[in-house]
């Protein structure tokens, strides 16, 4: 079995255990042609999680991964994310199974950076990575 990747910039994979599907999208993207800018996290991203850590001061790891995950999802291109899952797991995904995979990393990978810089502390039993 392949070693998991480094974690990309404030990742700490505490909250994503394997980043090996994004980093795969990113190639995907890449190889299409498209532009990543829409697979990077942004200051809306920062600003949109400490809107949420602000207005609800207790909220579960897995309500926050789910509302961001959200966020994510329109960012995320589909086919992109088939071929990124296909490569990674060997094994066909619907569209927005993949897509879902792929926008939960960039959730997960956005509360880890959220970590690192200040904005929110997670406190509790923390999940299982993925």
């Amino acid at each position: 079995m392949s070693e998991k990747p480094t974690p990309p910039l404030l990742g700490d994979g505490s909250i994503v255990g394997d980043y090996t599907l994004l980093y795969r999208y990113w190639d995907e993207l890449r190889r299409r042609g498209r532009n990543l800018d829409n697979a990077l996290l942004r200051r809306e991203d920062f600003e949109k999680l400490r809107r949420l850590v602000e207005e609800h001061t207790s909220m579960t790891l897995e309500k926050l991964l789910s509302i961001l995950t959200e966020e994510f999802l329109p960012r995320v291109d589909r086919e992109a994310a088939m071929a990124a899952a296909r490569a990674t797991y060997g094994v066909e995904l619907d569209a927005e199974t993949a897509a879902r995979r792929v926008a939960r990393i960039l959730a997960g990978w956005l509360i880890e950076a959220g970590k690192q810089s200040g904005i929110l502390r997670l406190r509790g039993p923390s999940l299982p990575t993925d």
